[in-house]
């Protein structure tokens, strides 16, 4: 336990427009008094952590002051990583502008501009411009238009050979087709490039029962709301986070979710109970949202990060083991609605599914058939 004590973690802050360094540690006395002896060090009570002016001298000071005393962990600090600000609207233009790294390779111009034309969603652009820029910097010597199909080979059996996730390896491959199939212009330019072998994992689903106990062990109309659209209209996080006001229709009982995955529009299922909740939380909720459902403190739209931590902390209090995560909810709708005999196609138009082929994943979580099912040792006389 000692161990864990003595680590402190730096983390990049933007506080009141200007940039600090977060200093995250377990309570200790020996790292309290040194904390004290930086400059002009406070605490933020936002981020939960003390915090310094980001300098050269600063940085420096904290090597100084903790030699042999604590671990500094950079895993999260470095001059390549867009700075912590949860009020911070992350855009393309933030990566244009950043600060890099002496020698670091940045996406070109062309790659962040088509990724704007075609309107891809923010989260799809972050991961693409992370990953290609892992890609360009491993080969900072190259051409990019010179690099052929067994060097891309080489590369990703690189990672597979450092065990990174088939998730990765996947995503990587899509940021480099990107830049050579839609960037460049150079249709199936790397075609024959083998993805990792896909892996049939079921949906994790939870019962209605331990659904209405996070409900039940939420802090207050907030967050109680929160967890009941996510779970009543099988939202994804980021369309409940896009809600406005408006996209709530209580005439016609739907929700207008816009801009989904792909930049799909659909409704979904507004739940009278839901409805309830939703108007006692918009009158009562101090401030009241103004554009957005849901709205941090500033009146901005309301983090990820929260969300999740709302649910897992319900989860917990509850005296649930099991990982909750938002999308978790989701399936537990779809299948919830299978089981009580809605139609396939249905659940299909409201989870805003392409194909029916992704929802049929759930006809192999839904227990309503299984259940019926007798096992054979049931016919045995073991008494």
């Amino acid at each position: 336990m000692s161990d864990i004590k003595k680590n402190i973690a730096l983390k990049h802050l933007l506080i009141d427009g200007k940039k600090q360094i977060g200093l995250k540690f377990y309570p200790d006395k020996v790292i309290h008094a040194l904390i004290k002896e930086l400059p002009h060090v406070k605490w933020s009570q936002k981020f939960g952590m003390v915090y310094t002016p980001n300098t050269l001298q600063n940085f420096n000071l904290i090597f100084s002051t903790f030699k042999g005393v604590a671990w500094i962990n950079l895993s999260s600090f470095s001059t390549k990583k867009i700075l912590k600000n949860e009020n911070q609207k992350i855009t393309v233009d933030t990566y244009r502008n950043r600060e890099l790294a002496v020698g670091y390779k940045s996406c070109p111009e062309e790659f962040l501009r088509k990724l704007e034309l075609k309107h891809y969603s923010m989260n799809t652009a972050r991961i693409y411009i992370s990953m290609f820029e892992r890609f360009i910097n491993a080969h900072k010597e190259a051409d990019l238009l010179s690099i052929n199909e067994e060097q891309i080979r080489l590369y990703l059996q690189g990672l597979v050979q450092e065990q990174r996730s088939d998730s990765y390896i996947n995503q990587m491959i899509n940021s480099i087709k990107f830049y050579y199939e839609v960037v460049m212009e150079m249709p199936n330019r790397f075609y024959s490039i083998e993805r990792p072998r896909k892996k049939e994992s079921l949906p994790k689903v939870i019962s209605a029962e331990e659904v209405q106990m996070i409900i039940n062990n939420t802090n207050n109309i907030k967050h109680r709301c929160i967890v009941s659209l996510l779970y009543s209209a099988g939202l994804r996080r980021g369309e409940l986070l896009n809600l406005k006001l408006e996209d709530i229709d209580s005439k016609r009982m739907v929700i207008n979710v816009k801009n989904g995955k792909g930049g799909k529009d659909r409704l979904t299922i507004l739940s009278p109970t839901v409805l309830i909740e939703l108007r006692k939380y918009i009158s009562q909720w101090n401030p009241r949202p103004k554009t957005y459902l849901f709205e941090g403190a500033m009146g901005e739209k309301y983090s990820a990060t929260s969300v999740l931590r709302i649910i897992q902390k319900a989860a917990k209090v509850a005296g649930i083991k099991k990982s909750i995560s938002p999308h978790v909810l989701r399936h537990s709708f779809a299948t919830h609605l299978l089981e009580s005999g809605t139609d396939l196609r249905y659940i299909q138009v409201l989870l805003g599914h392409s194909s029916t082929k992704t929802t049929e994943i759930y006809t192999q979580v839904a227990t309503n058939n299984i259940r019926s099912i007798i096992s054979p040792i049931d016919s045995l006389n073991l008494s």
